[in-house]
């Protein structure tokens, strides 16, 4: 029996069609009532993409043994529902009744864990999070635990910034971990070339603060253990719960980052090299992504829409005529 079959590792993606007529009008049902609530367009709408998704995981990881599809209820037109690889996840599947109907990322993503028959070992990913090139198992998981980056770093508050969920984060994180008791343990995973001197720089100066300020966090796939999400929901249930009782995203809510940087903080981790993926702030320019969707220069890449994206139907069909360069044929998770 290989290692693989042993510690099974999950992929979990979650998908919202922005234009699906019913799913618009139950969601205008639960319209915003504050200020402090975000339902902006670009929560939702959709690169048309998808497909080269799965093309992608198919090609570069072909070791996955199943991709969890978490949905509202709708699907992509050309999905194979029954393939054997595919588990299709509805939200009243898994999300506790309360909390729906939810148009709340984070509601959907604190919940992952409940998912029936989810590995212990899964990696997460927004839509707009794509694999890139070839990779393996052990780019996610070494001995039992999640790889990642550890540096520590300020937050950022600025317009539409995730400040103020980093900020509830780090509340949970300094509350429940004590920062000196974790260095004395885990001081090696802290400090490691691979990181890049950069990052071991911005560690060194934010050393001498007896708490953790914030830490980096590259806008990738992430691994998670399930056990994280259980041990965080034992410790902060209020939270966790208020969080998920938001309709839509509220500066008030943390966020699934919360289970990385408990990973980070309590050392339930194996140091990975910086340089793995790369997100691109979709804004004006977009040639460096398109080059990389081209190349594989990058092993992992985001797609992040943002309020500043401008001529989007135009970078839209550009970012699709770049996969398809590379994944031009169909893979089996398609009619």
């Amino acid at each position: 029996m290989s290692r693989q079959e042993v510690n099974p590792i999950d992929f979990v993606i979650i998908w919202v069609d922005g234009a699906d007529p019913k799913w618009c009008e139950e969601k205008s049902k639960y319209l915003p009532k504050s200020s402090f609530e975000d339902d902006k367009e670009v929560r939702y709408r959709d690169w048309d993409n998808l497909q080269y998704w799965f093309r992608a995981v198919e090609a570069y990881t072909p070791w996955v043994r199943t991709i969890h599809f978490v949905t509202w209820g709708h699907l992509p037109k050309w999905l194979k529902a029954d393939h054997p690889k595919l588990h299709i996840v509805k939200h009243e599947d898994f999300i506790p009744e309360e909390y729906l109907p939810t148009f709340n990322s984070h509601t959907i993503e604190l919940n992952l864990h409940r998912i029936e028959g989810l590995a212990e070992q899964f990696v997460y990913f927004n839509d707009d999070m794509f694999i890139n090139a070839p990779m393996k198992s052990e780019d996610f998981f070494k001995k039992g635990l999640p790889c990642d980056v550890f540096a520590m770093d300020c937050i950022y508050f600025g317009k539409d910034s995730a400040g103020p969920y980093n900020g509830n984060n780090m509340t949970v994180i300094n509350k429940n971990i004590n920062k000196r008791q974790m260095f004395k343990q885990h001081w090696r995973k802290w400090f490691r070339l691979r990181y890049s001197l950069k990052f071991i720089y911005r560690t060194v100066v934010l050393m001498p603060w007896p708490w953790f300020p914030g830490f980096l966090y590259q806008h990738l796939p992430n691994a998670f253990l399930k056990t994280t999400f259980l041990q965080v929901w034992e410790k902060e249930p209020e939270i966790l719960h208020e969080t998920c009782m938001s309709k839509f995203r509220s500066t008030t809510n943390v966020n699934q980052w919360v289970m990385k940087y408990w990973q980070l903080a309590t050392g339930s981790f194996y140091p990975r090299k910086k340089n793995i993926g790369r997100c691109f702030h979709i804004r004006k320019g977009i040639e460096e992504l398109l080059e990389t969707i081209r190349t594989g220069k990058d092993a992992m890449i985001c797609i992040n829409d943002t309020v500043d994206t401008t001529d989007f139907e135009n970078k839209k069909q550009a970012v699709i005529d770049a996969f398809q360069i590379r994944l031009k044929e169909k893979s089996t998770f398609e009619i």
